[in-house]
């Protein structure tokens, strides 16, 4: 299990926490999103790009009235993704809590 280093940083990770927690279908707008994970418009739109470029987001831009309208919602690779590197995360912090119960790893032994 590794970090997936997309999701990894902050911002785009409480990005793929809050549409995580959306149900499958279901899309946040743009603004919503913006003030959930606290970022500028310049910043939030670059971190959904850089998830769009990697299939984790989808971005659906549209006309409500004469306004225009973004809506971001996971797909399923990135809500796979992100629920790996939640994996990851939990792992790193469970081993934290135990220390004594660390998983020992397999070393390749060399003949002498």
């Amino acid at each position: 299990m590794a970090a997936d280093e997309i999701i990894h940083q902050s911002v785009r990770l409480r990005i793929m926490a809050a549409l995580n927690s959306l149900g499958r279908r279901e899309a946040l707008e743009f603004t919503r999103l913006k003030l959930i994970v606290n970022a500028t418009d310049g910043n939030l739109g670059a971190h959904i790009d850089t998830l769009a470029t990697a299939g984790y987001v989808d971005v659906e831009k549209l006309f409500v009235g004469r306004r225009p309208q973004t809506r971001v919602k996971a797909t399923s690779v990135g809500r796979r993704a992100f629920r790996g590197h939640a994996a990851f995360l939990r792992a790193i912090l469970d081993e934290a809590e135990q220390p004594g119960k660390r998983v020992q790893r397999r070393t390749r032994q060399r003949p002498l």
